[in-house]
Formats: structure tokens, sequence, C-alpha cells
């Protein structure tokens, strides 16, 4: 009878809360089971006959030993050392049992079945705001509780506002990092990393977690075979992250990390990300939280190859007639390269209708690119059976093409790991640990060579830069990825592209390498940097994160204050970026996209990031109407000219028309003289005007073919020289003679 009572007294505050009894606020009802709690932050908390109590001193203390490990890199040292003991009368709480019960994996022998735990709190991806995490102490501001995220990077100097993680005082003796996740929350999980920094290696070995309240009485996570305080094993480098699971979630408002050891000589530092589950508040006791979430009809969630395929598969099948998968290349490892064609008129290119496409997952790590791509897919193709007009106008006057994974090998290696335990860089790299964003030829060094010894373009052209002789060597270090994209360049005329990645919120245009050699960053832009600043200024002008005033830097450069659009190479130099390849190479306009501060973040967030981005990835394909378009044709038979070139006066870049005759050429509203010319024809000038109005401009052009192209074109077919033609060669001579 009596073991009955028991169980049942037990079990009465979890019905409570379940019931959402109106006779105890929330915190009440989430006190820890145990006989001590301290009021002391950073205390530890003592198990029931765990440590007897010693004699109080006057001043409410008590002195005893305790035994603290350092750990070198090599072998531990047990050193002693004396600690004050805050001593509390003891005050007996009973806990509501959460339905869960998790353990650290191969840390603990705990009872129980280990479940998979809570989604992250937003360390990572700023949900949770800097006001929310407090500290012991702090070494400096740029190493305060705020820089304590997961995966947070430092600067290029330490000491600076940016540092990579919250280190405590060296003479704090019970350090401690603080989350208030302002209202009742079920905390499941820690994941930890040490601190990023090029100059030092600073990490927390192992830490205490603690909970409470109210901020002032605390309870510590129990060790299930024992009822010790659980020490959770953490880092043993400064970059892996380390997930430990709970023995048994716990419902509070605050948790607390306390690092027991690190590494020897170093300080007591750590990146962190809080796995949590929310609770329910039947009695609106908190302010409800922006809800995460989006009312389209898509799938919210990671996709693997396989998974990937097969969704494509499936929007082909909902909707043929405007889409077309296919292939255009194989991964190291023979995953193929799938695309998505989305037109009226899928498979063929059709006068006048201009190419854009997207790139994502060139860093295979960077998840949130790929998802955004499966879900513009979806959602254009949902939108276009609703007759969505829009949708409608964007189809039938774009052929878009939409590639989610141009890196799947890395990204498998990503999504293994998981979305928390991935790190910054791991599946960043291909199978082989080429970075793709680095593969393209450098085509910027030969075009500002001959720049400098006056040969463009008269000699060297300013556009359509060939491929250099090293670069096409079978023994090239040419990732098998980046071949299968140049391929893709050249067989269809793209005017407009994205390059999606992740890890900051900042849209970045051409050139990504400096001109300076060996400079790490210097303002470098191209003849077209008007139009590179439309383009990025209209994507992060529609991205809802990117225009939130109150948005926080991800790490350590402030890129609102200059409207979330950046230079590539005076952000850092990138040499043989896909970018600036695709505008020397080819007539595409390519800027890189930042989508996020979490590389990988994880699916609950999918909904809230596709809701960021939805409306400037729609409006950023229609910036492919700015501009002017047009055909080039023969005057004599009206078919289009290829390769007939498009120059604008004061612009010192070139584009060409396609194999129709049909071009399309970006520029900002204006008065520009734009002239039209091709081998075997004489060139045409003409006045074009590019307004504010939605466009783009007609622009088209008759060429009249040269007399010495139209006599080889006779001699050719074995024809005879008509009349006005000898009597125009003739005079040619005369003038020459």
């Amino acid at each position: 009878m009596w073991g009955l009572l028991l169980a049942v007294a037990a079990l009465a505050p979890a019905v409570r809360l379940s019931l959402g009894a109106t006779t105890a606020s929330v915190p009440e009802l989430a006190r820890p089971a145990t006989h001590a709690t301290h009021a002391t932050p950073g205390a530890s908390s003592r198990p029931p006959g765990s440590l007897p109590q010693t004699p109080a001193k006057a001043n409410g203390t008590s002195e005893q030993n305790t035994r603290i490990r350092v750990v070198k890199k090599k072998k531990v040292i047990v050193k002693k050392r004396k600690k004050l003991i805050h001593v509390s009368p003891p005050v007996t709480a009973v806990t509501a049992k959460p339905l869960v019960t998790t353990s650290p994996a191969g840390s603990f022998n705990f009872s129980g079945k280990q479940e998979p735990g809570c989604p992250p709190l937003g360390l990572e991806s700023l949900r949770v705001s800097d006001s929310q995490l407090e500290a012991s102490s702090s070494q400096s501001y740029g190493l305060g509780p705020h820089r304590g995220r997961l995966n947070i990077q430092s600067g290029l100097e330490d000491g600076d506002l940016y540092d990579g993680a919250w280190c405590a005082e060296q003479q704090d003796v019970e350090p401690w990092l603080q989350v208030d996740a302002k209202k009742p929350t079920r905390f499941s999980g820690i994941v930890t990393q040490g601190r990023n920094s090029v100059w030092r290696y600073d990490w927390v070995i192992s830490y205490k977690v603690h909970f409470s309240n109210d901020s002032r009485i605390w309870w510590a996570s129990r060790n299930h075979s024992n009822g010790m305080d659980a020490i959770f094993p953490a880092n043993s480098d400064p970059e892996t992250p380390v997930l430990n699971l709970l023995p048994e979630p716990q419902v509070a408002r605050f948790i607390r990390l306390l690092p027991q050891t690190w590494l020897e000589g170093g300080s007591p530092c750590l990146r962190a990300e809080i796995l949590a589950c929310p609770v329910s508040d039947p009695n609106d006791l908190f302010p409800e939280a922006h809800a995460l979430g989006s009312s389209d009809p898509l799938d919210f969630r990671h996709h693997n190859y396989k998974a990937m395929r097969k969704l494509m598969k499936q929007v082909n099948e909902q909707c043929p007639n405007i889409s077309r998968i296919y292939s255009i290349g194989r991964s190291h490892q023979g995953l193929k390269l799938y695309v998505m064609e989305m037109s009226d008129q899928p498979g063929e290119h059709e006068l006048g209708e201009p190419e854009v496409r997207y790139v994502a997952g060139m860093h295979g790590n960077e998840a949130l690119g790929r998802e955004l791509l499966l879900l513009l897919m979806q959602f254009l193709c949902h939108e276009f059976l609703r007759g969505d007009p829009r949708v409608t106008r964007l189809l039938t006057e774009t052929r878009i093409h939409l590639l989610p994974s141009m890196n799947p090998d890395g990204y498998e290696t990503a999504y293994r790991r998981g979305s928390e335990l991935v790190g910054w860089a791991e599946g960043r790299w291909n199978y082989q640990g080429i970075d793709l964003n680095h593969n393209f030829a450098d085509l910027n060094t030969p075009l500002w060579d001959a720049e400098d010894d006056g040969l463009v373009p008269h000699t060297v052209p300013n556009h359509h830069l060939p491929l250099p002789t090293y670069y096409t060597l079978p023994n090239a270090t040419v990732a098998p990825e980046t071949r299968a994209v140049i391929e893709w360049m050249k067989r269809i005329p793209f005017v407009l592209s994205a390059n999606l990645h992740g890890g900051e919120v900042v849209v970045s245009y051409p050139f990504d390498m400096t001109r300076t050699p060996w400079a790490a960053r210097e303002l470098t832009p191209t003849p077209d940097d008007a139009v590179f600043r439309w383009l990025s200024t209209v994507y992060a002008g529609t991205n809802r994160v990117m225009q939130d005033p109150d948005r926080r830097p991800c790490h350590s450069q402030d890129f609102s204050m200059h409207g979330n659009v950046i230079n590539g190479a005076d952000w850092h130099t990138v040499p043989g970026s896909m970018n600036d390849f695709s505008y020397l190479h080819t007539n595409c306009f390519e800027v890189t996209v930042e989508l996020s501060c979490d590389k990988f973040p994880h699916e609950n967030e999918l909904p809230q990031e596709w809701e960021n981005n939805k409306d400037a990835l729609l409006t950023y394909l229609e910036q492919v109407r700015i501009g002017i378009a047009g055909v080039v044709r023969d005057k004599d038979t009206e078919l289009g000219i290829a390769d007939a070139v498009i120059a604008v006066d004061g612009i010192n870049h070139d584009v060409t028309t396609a194999w129709g005759g049909d071009y399309w050429r970006l520029l900002t509203p204006g008065d520009y003289i734009v002239t039209a010319s091709a081998e075997g024809y004489h060139a045409v000038t003409r006045s074009c005007r590019v307004t504010f109005e939605e466009g783009p401009v007609p622009c088209n052009f008759l060429l009249t073919k040269t007399p010495k192209q139209r006599l080889r074109e006779l001699l050719a077919a074995g024809a005879k020289v008509p009349p006005d033609l000898r009597r125009r060669l003739e005079r040619l001579r005369g003038r020459k003679d």
C-alpha cells in the first residue's frame, strides 16, 4: 500500500502539468527531484548522502577538499585545491517526469531507450537572441556569452569584437554559460564545440548541466546509475561538434553549462547548441513565440540523393507539360547531377526566350540552397496548376533550370552526419577534396594582363575568353562536377544565374578575385558593376532576413551596413570562382547568395527559410527582363546570325547572340549606344533606351554582308560574280591603289 501511495505522489505533478492545473504556475510544476538546491549561481548540486555537510564558517561557507582534473594533450594530472561550497537548507521538491528518456551515447550506462531528442533551440540560427545568453564571466566582449553559438566563426584577429567562442576569465573557478529559453522548455541534449581561432587552441573537455525556472534555484542533470551529477564528455578538438543527450529530459526555463575540465594551458571556451522541445502552455502564462511555418503545401524536409531524385520525379509527373529532368554529368562517385527544367516548352530553346539557372550545393554541407530549389520546383508546379498569373508568366516567358546539388558526394557526407553534427566544413569539398568554387579556370589574370598591355578589346576580346591550355590537359586538377557545369554553360545560352551558398546572410557579386596579386581583399568591380549591384540589391531587398533591421551579424562582419550586398573580392578573394568564370567565359551574369548563418539548418526551420526566400527567388528570376533584347538578322535572308557581338559604348564587356541570332543584354535604366557586329557583315549602331518599365526593351538589328563575304559565298557555291558586285570590288581595289 505504501509503495502504491508513493508512486501516485511521484506521478502527481506530471498529471497536473498535462492537465494544465490552475493552482500552480508552470515554474512551480517543474522543480527538480532533489533534496538540496543551490541558490548560488554555478554551485554544484549535491545528491542525497553523497557529500556530508561540514561545519559552516561564520560567512556561511564551508571548506572542503575537491579534486579537479587538469587535462593535457597526452596525460591527465590530478591536482587538489580548496573550493568554497555555499550551504543552503535542504528543499524537498518533485520533478514532473518527461515521457522520453535518453542517454549520452557511450558515456553512461543508463537504462531506457535512446530517442532522437528535440530540435535545436536556435543558438546557431540566431533565433535565440544575444539577450538570452549570460555567463559567469568573459575574457572580453568579443568572447562574451553571445559568441557561444555553435559554428560561429571568428575574425582574422583575436581580441577584436568577433572572437570565435564564449571564454570565461582565467580566474573564474566556477565558469558557466546560461541560456534563457524565455518559457518552460523540455531540454533533451547539448552540442558543443571548442573555440574557433587561427591563433589559439581552447576547448572544454567535460561539463555539467544545471536547470532552473527562476535563475536562482538550480538542479543538476543526474546519472541514473548512482544518482550523482552527470558529467558529460565534451570536445577533444576545437571544431568537431559533440552531442550529449541528457539522461532524462528536463522541463525548465533556464539551462546552464558548467565546464569542469578543459585543455591545460587554455581557457574554458565553448560554442554550443541546445536541443529543446516546446511544452504546452494551456494558461497562456508566457507570450507566444513567432511561429515557424509556411502555408504552402510543400515537402519541408532534407532530401538525400535518393529522396531528391524521387521528389523531382514526382514534380515532373505532376506537371509534365512544364517540366523536364535531365542530367549534365556525374560526380566523382558516380551520382548524377540532375537538373529540373521548367518552361512552357521544356526541352527546346525558344527564340527570344531567355535562359536562367539556379545552382545550389556547390559546397555539399551548405544544404539550405538545395532544399530551397526543391521547394521552388514544387511551388512553380503547384502555382502553375492553380493558374497563378505571376508564375504562369514566368514559365511562359522564361526557361528556368534548377540544379539543386552540384556536389552530391559532399552532401551525402554531410547528410549522414546530420544538421547539428556536420560542423562548419565536413562535406564542403567533393569526394576528391576539391573546393568546387575555386576549381574553375582563372580567366581574370589573362584578361587583366592583356588590359595592362593595351590589347583589349582589339586584339584580345573582353568576353568569351578561352580556357587556358593548362586547364584542358588530361592531368589538370579539374573535378568532374566542374567539367560538367562548364559543358552545361556552353550548351545553353544562359543570361542570368545565382549560386546559392550558406553560412552568412549577404549577396556577393563579381569580381570574386582581387586584381592586385596576393591581396586578401580589395574592391574589384566588373565593367557591369551597376548591373551586378542592381541584381544583388533586388535579392537582398526582397529577402525577409536581410531586411530585418534588428538582425545581428552571423559571424564577424555586419553586412547590413551596406545593404547586405558586397563585392566578392572586397569580402575575400576567391580565384577560380564560378561567378567570375561565368561572366568571362559566357554571357551569363551570376551572383552568390549566402542564405543563412546556419549552413545546414534543422528541417523544422525549412518552412520559415522558404518564406524568407520565396519572393526573393521569384523576383530575381524576373530580373532577366531588365535591359535590352532582340534578334540580329541577315538583311537579305532575314535569318538570325549566330555569335554576333553586341557592344555597349562605355561598358568594356560584350555579349554574343545565340544560334538563332537572339540576344539579351542586361542593363540598368538609361540611354545606350549599342553596336551589333558579325564576321562578314557591316556593323550597325543604334541607340536604345532602357526605362523603368518592365522590359526588356526591343533592340533588333539587320546586318548587311560585306562585298568580300558575298564574293566568298558565291565562289564557294561555284556561281558567277554579279556585275554590280564586280564593279564594287574594282572600286575598292582602286582606292587601295
